[in-house]
């Protein structure tokens, strides 16, 4: 195949040239890619298991030496560091996503599905950087791209159980016990869609939507947090 493209990626976005380019290549080839095409090429999933080591280790070694924080809170850091939405975002705004092997099913996949699977890569693309470029540079790339947005989890809280501290805004501004309502349900039973809202009171602080009702009362709690933080 021709590696041109992942070449220039590694150039342009990634600031070095890969020693060995296949190992790109395979960070962001999609398990079904190799199930559609029958290639005899590895899918990135041994990379990702890689990948995800080092990001815990690089991330647990920053948070330790930053935060004079206890275990249980370190660990919360952590998890809002790593999670599947921050290191997704990592990757659409490394812009590897044209570059990413899978089938043609999976093309034609759920937004949602897409998220996982760039979170995926970006593991994947950490575990081939460690093993192309050595610990250092696995670092470098995760400071980079995800160690920066300790300020902004920080500031916004969003390290914290979302529905936890919307409760305890809720109890501590408007004196009150915070409830969910199902506002609407749509879509068939395997894909089906949930919107939410926390009320306090009768007063609508938040509106979220997920694919299980949990999802959504997280989502209407972030919102509700937003709301409150805006009135300090």
């Amino acid at each position: 195949m021709d590696t041109t493209p992942y070449q220039e990626f590694a150039k342009e976005k990634l600031g070095f040239e890969f020693n060995d380019i296949s190992l790109l290549v395979t960070a962001l080839t999609h398990r079904s890619y190799i199930n559609e095409h029958k290639v005899a090429h590895e899918h990135n999933e041994r990379l990702e298991f890689l990948g995800d080591a080092v990001l815990e280790l690089v991330s647990s070694d920053f948070l330790y030496r930053q935060y004079n924080e206890p275990e249980g809170i370190m660990t919360a850091l952590r998890a809002a560091l790593v999670r599947t939405e921050s290191i997704g975002d990592a990757g659409k705004e490394l812009g590897y996503a044209p570059l990413v092997r899978m089938s043609k099913g999976e093309k034609q996949g759920s937004d949602r599905a897409h998220d996982v699977i760039l979170a995926d890569c970006f593991e994947a693309v950490v575990g081939a950087i460690y093993l192309d470029q050595g610990y250092q540079a696995a670092k470098d790339f995760i400071a980079k791209h995800i160690l920066v947005k300790i300020d902004t989890i920080l500031e916004e809280g969003s390290w914290r159980d979302p529905k936890s501290y919307a409760q305890e805004l809720a109890q501590k501004i408007d004196g009150k016990t915070p409830a969910y309502r199902t506002l609407k349900e749509e879509g068939p039973d395997h894909d089906k869609k949930f919107t939410v809202g926390f009320y306090v009171g009768d007063s609508l602080k938040g509106v979220g939507s997920g694919h299980s009702k949990q999802e959504a009362q997280g989502e209407a709690a972030k919102e509700a947090i937003k709301k409150y933080k805006n009135k300090k």
